[in-house]
């Protein structure tokens, strides 16, 4: 499975179609081949969620491991944001709104079954868009990692609201600083362990550490994503620390040589850990959920509404163009995470794993169409730089 894995990252770059919805597929077959040999694949329902939740913590420390905060890059990083955070409230606000005063739905309970289709899926979208141009590479990185953040917050906040909205904002407002707090310490104890730790086994035991900060950190309902992230930004962008009195404590010419192993060693775990998660996904997958019309025809409406939205916020707020951003909409890890976590009590009938399996295949599917499209233009636009190149060297 791990080399099968690895032969459709390979290929995506030269095929574009995404790895992720290869080895969704590669999943479903293997279930109809147990089911036809009769074999029994014991725990895999309860090692989903653990596979999910450490994938989610890989892949965004692996993003935010590759991004720098640097002034060129402002626009980029507050266009990227402001799409990830808008675009997942306007989402929401809109469907809760309709939802609540036309269908008489409970409020509480229909946010949290609309937030998991809300969140942009950072393990799909950054692998994905390793073709892309730079700028549009890092506006898919910041906008789906902060969509997984403002997701996972939202849907926390949610859940465990208890007592009057106002005392809830409070309390939502502390852990947000109190998180940030934290995140910057132990951002600043691991970078320092990283670079004085002289046992030749260090990058796995910086890595455990960052995953029970994160356990730890959502034990207590803290925005335990968060210090992922941050930790990776504080890595990448050490330079911004840099002045006499620090490099008295730190090489940092050795320490980037660290940092350089540390990322190679997060890019490998990253890799196995989304590759069999996605297979185990794609194991539970039926035919008759992916297929079934009445699930469709509420995917429809709910992706329909998705790049509706994307397309007038791109065109009217942000105005860029439409091609690729505009496809690299994906839902599927965080969706998945979230979907398993509601509680059964709240649960709303018309809000299915079948129409949860749909919406994540289509959007992969529009992200696979938009990829294809942009190579096509690629293609033509370099024959013709080539040419012009060629003509003013005459």
């Amino acid at each position: 499975m791990v080399l099968l894995a690895y032969f459709f990252d390979i290929t995506s770059k030269h095929t574009k179609i995404p790895s992720v919805l290869m080895l969704i597929i590669t999943g479903l077959a293997l279930h109809y081949i147990s089911e036809y040999f009769d074999l029994h694949i014991p725990y895999m329902s309860r090692i989903l969620p653990v596979m999910g939740t450490l994938g989610l913590i890989l892949i965004v420390l692996e993003a935010s491991l590759d991004l720098m905060l640097i002034k060129e890059k402002s626009a980029l990083i507050i266009r990227s944001l402001s799409s990830a955070i808008l675009l997942f409230l306007i989402f929401t606000g809109l469907l809760t709104y309709v939802a609540v005063y036309y269908f008489d739905y409970d409020i509480k309970m229909f946010l949290i079954n609309i937030i998991p289709i809300s969140v942009i899926s950072s393990a799909v979208a950054i692998p994905s868009a390793v073709g892309l141009l730079q700028n549009d590479r890092d506006f898919v990185t910041y906008e789906s990692a902060m969509s997984d953040i403002i997701g996972i917050l939202a849907f926390d906040f949610i859940l465990l609201a208890s007592g009057s909205f106002s005392s809830g904002v409070f309390r939502f407002i502390a852990e947000l600083v109190l998180t940030l707090i934290t995140s910057i310490i132990v951002s600043a104890m691991l970078a320092y362990m990283l670079h004085k730790i002289n046992h030749h086994v260090k990058y796995v035991f910086i890595m455990t550490v960052i995953v029970l900060v994160y356990s730890l950190a959502k034990l207590i309902h803290l925005p335990s994503l968060l210090v992922v992230l941050i930790f990776g930004l504080v890595m990448n962008n050490n330079q911004i620390f840099k002045n006499k009195h620090s490099e008295k404590i730190i090489s940092f010419d050795t320490f980037n040589d660290d940092l350089s192993g540390f990322k190679n060693i997060a890019a490998e775990l990253t890799f196995i850990v989304r590759s069999f998660f996605f297979l185990m996904f794609g194991f539970f997958i039926r035919l008759s959920d992916l297929f079934s019309i009445n699930n469709l025809k509420i995917t429809v409406i709910l992706i329909a509404i998705i790049f509706l939205l994307r397309a007038l916020y791109f065109k009217m707020i942000l105005q860029i163009p439409l091609s690729p951003l505009f496809f690299f909409a994906p839902r599927g890890l965080i969706t998945i995470l979230l979907f398993l976590s509601i509680p059964s009590a709240m649960s709303l009938s018309f809000m299915n794993i079948g129409i949860v399996t749909q919406v994540i295949f289509i959007t992969i599917l529009m992200m696979t169409f938009g990829n294809m499209i942009f190579q096509q233009v690629e293609e033509l636009i370099q024959p013709e730089s080539k040419e012009e190149i060629n003509n003013s060297t005459d």
